[in-house]
């Protein structure tokens, strides 16, 4: 048994909300009486963040009789038929937390696989759950864990998830699976009612799991969102009644972080946007909400100011609009409640897991600034253009604000002939961590010692870079001074900040440095390089993006947005091969060039078109799939990385097999560990299945 003090671990389990459990070295047979009625624990079990000798638990057991609390025992097993109990405790649930429970387990053997479950008065008892810890920071096993994002759960169904697990049961023990590395969208504020939906969405048939208590609708009555802390548990709830989420959640401790849909889909720090809707809505009370929402539902080491044991201390604060004149000069809002709602909960933290990985993971929408491009004074600008990209430079200039060209700003910002005052001159950079964040995560990255150094992140790094300057006439007409950017919302476009992060890494020497990332609804796999030629190419890692669990990716949508008639610009989006297929040639315009996606669009001959490829356009990026949906996992030891894609098709039905339904490939990026001042190299391999467009 490890050595810990036993009053260190009772003081973290109040600080994070939770009992204690503490294990023993002897096990003896259960005598708890458990008979399992899974229906009285709707939501199932989970555990979290484990370390080398403890981890969370989870449950959430409901009762419906005016009560305001209950006890429920908790068993750890190191069997899962529980004739070696190591540890047990009494936790209560309590309506104030809407029933859920969390359980923090110390005093357990490093590398251990343990079982659990929670029993009532009555001996009602939850489905079993396994978890595991982590090895000691010495221990030099590999370890292999997964990464998932983004699981809409109206528009499908978790076909990966059972995937997964059905790979993970015929794994040998030492290829399992550590941990599940959620990276954010884990629920969907926004929802549609069957009265604003006439046809589904896409290719999906959509289902209405969630009706909000209080609600209210947004964007000119097309979608609901939460309006109060139960809003979101309902949400939370209705998810996790999803059988295969469950059986995730019961396999495995997950690691998990939030992205926008958690909270709010247009949200930063505790601001809302949406659209159709005027200005700022203040939502202080519903950042709280959601945090809280969040805490109550994942068991995570996270630390809510002033919390009790169980339950969640949240602020009182009030719905006041923020000025611009509120903001200090690094962008976050000082107005009060602004700082108590998005201090209300801190979920930026570090984790190890034997001595290869350091896993560091940032909070990419509390903390951040406001949007440079999401100003009115810019729209002057794109009158009239019909290609929809942003000029690299203009963009530079945004992000930058009075450090661009070395503290240099242009008094106009421009795009061909048109220009507007820049209205970014004074300000600083944008930033996604704000400044206490970011001191934090550097510090943490200069420090790190394990062979890996994993940045687990809710937005992908690898720019969305376009070359329209190769347009030919009539497809549409390019003002910028060379290339575009496709999208302007993540780490892909935040220039500045991504620039510090990465000439960090550079600086200090640090090898083995790997992010993995969600949003996109799409895979890809490249380079972490702050810039892209012409200017000089200097990667200092390697960076990867998931693809959605359920979440409609750009793909999907192009096959119905992008309409064949009068679209010139649609070959660079989506276009049929030899059989009528549709292809997405977005992979091919983001990888290879404008060039190149025109030409399969028009020739149907995927080398005719990477014989016209540009050659400088993406070297950063070594994979793209925009229609790609399932999960990554990442396996590393002492010398290598080795990242796979596994891709299934469109989760539009749930399937009815025990492995998750057929695969559409699975590619595997293999990584050396490369020595300070060395550039990394990646090596790709198709290992089964049709990558299409992607490679």
């Amino acid at each position: 048994m490890p050595t810990i003090d036993r009053r260190h671990f009772l003081k973290l389990a109040a600080a994070l909300g939770a009992t204690l459990a503490w294990g023993s070295a002897s096990g003896r047979r259960s005598k708890s009486g458990w008979r399992e009625r899974r229906d009285l624990y709707p939501q199932g079990v989970a555990s979290g963040d484990p370390d080398d000798n403890s981890v969370l638990l989870w449950t959430r057991r409901p009762y419906a009789d005016g009560r305001a609390s209950a006890t429920l025992l908790v068993e750890i097993a190191d069997d899962p038929a529980f004739t070696q109990v190591i540890a047990t405790t009494a936790a209560k649930v309590q309506a104030e937390s809407d029933w859920t429970c969390r359980v923090l387990v110390g005093h357990l053997p490093p590398a251990g696989e343990y079982w659990y479950r929670f029993v009532d008065e009555e001996g009602n008892g939850s489905r079993i759950g396994r978890t595991l810890t982590a090895p000691s920071p010495d221990d030099n096993r590999p370890t292999k864990f997964a990464f998932v994002s983004c699981q809409c759960l109206p528009e499908g169904y978790g076909n990966g998830y059972r995937r997964m697990i059905y790979e993970d049961e015929k794994a040998q023990p030492e290829e399992r699976l550590g941990f599940v590395l959620h990276l954010g969208d884990f629920i969907y504020e926004v929802v549609q009612y069957p009265d604003q939906v006439k046809n589904g969405r896409y290719d999906r048939q959509l289902t209405f799991p969630i009706k909000y208590p209080k609600g209210k609708t947004v964007a000119k009555n097309r979608f609901w969102v939460p309006d109060s802390l139960e809003d979101y548990r309902v949400a939370y709830k209705a998810y996790l009644q999803d059988p295969d989420l469950q059986d995730a959640r019961a396999r495995w401790p997950f690691v998990c972080i939030w992205d926008n849909h958690e909270i709010s889909w247009n949200g930063w720090q505790s601001i809302q946007e949406f659209a159709g809707t005027e200005g700022w809505v203040p939502a202080q009370t519903l950042k709280v909400a959601g945090n809280q929402a969040w805490f109550e539902f994942q068991p995570a080491r996270v630390l809510p100011p002033g919390s009790k044991l169980d339950t969640f201390s949240a602020p009182t604060v009030q719905d006041v609009p923020l000025k611009v004149t509120d903001f200090d000069d690094t962008g976050l809002g000082t107005e009060p409640n602004n700082l108590a709602a998005i201090n209300s909960l801190i979920i930026y933290r570090a984790l190890r897991w034997g001595r290869h990985i350091d896993l560091l993971l940032t909070d990419n929408r509390s903390f951040r600034s406001r949007d440079p491009g999401n100003h009115d004074e810019i729209n002057p600008l794109f009158e009239g253009d019909t290609l929809g990209f942003v000029p690299e430079e203009l963009w530079a200039q945004l992000d930058g604000g009075r450090e661009y060209n070395g503290g240099n700003p242009p008094a106009k910002l421009s795009i061909g002939d048109k220009s507007v005052d820049n209205y970014v001159a004074k300000a600083a950079p944008q930033t996604m961590l704000g400044a206490k964040q970011k001191a934090w995560f550097l510090d943490k990255l200069r420090n790190a010692q394990a062979t890996w150094k994993v940045w687990g992140n809710s937005l992908g790094t690898l720019e969305t870079r376009v070359d329209p300057q190769n347009l030919p006439p009539g497809i549409g007409m390019w003002k910028g001074k060379g290339y575009g950017l496709m999208s302007v919302y993540d780490w892909g476009s935040m220039f500045s900040e991504r620039a510090e992060i990465y000439d960090t890494v550079r600086d200090a020497g640090i090898t083995g440095f790997a992010i993995v990332a969600g949003d996109r609804h799409s895979f890809w796999a490249g380079y972490a390089a702050k810039a892209l030629p012409p200017a000089a190419f200097e990667p200092v890692g390697v960076s990867f993006v998931g693809g959605s669990m359920i979440s409609v990716g750009s793909a999907e949508a192009n096959e119905y947005n992008q309409k064949k008639e009068n679209n010139p610009t649609r070959g660079l989006y989506i276009a049929e091969d030899k059989d009528g297929k549709p292809q997405c040639t977005e992979n091919l315009t983001l990888r290879h060039g404008v060039r190149s996606a025109l030409e399969y669009a028009s020739s149907k001959d995927l080398q005719k078109a990477l014989a016209v490829r540009n050659p400088e356009l993406a070297p950063h990026l070594t994979f793209v799939d925009n229609g790609g949906h399932g999960y990554a996992t990442v396996r590393v030891d002492a010398n290598t990385m080795v990242t796979e894609f596994v891709c299934i098709p469109r989760p539009i039905t749930r399937s009815a097999t025990p492995d998750g339904g057929p695969l559409r490939y699975r590619v595997r990026h293999e990584v050396p560990l490369w020595r300070p001042g060395e550039p990394p190299q990646m090596r790709q391999t198709v290992v089964e299945g049709d990558t299409g467009l992607s490679v």
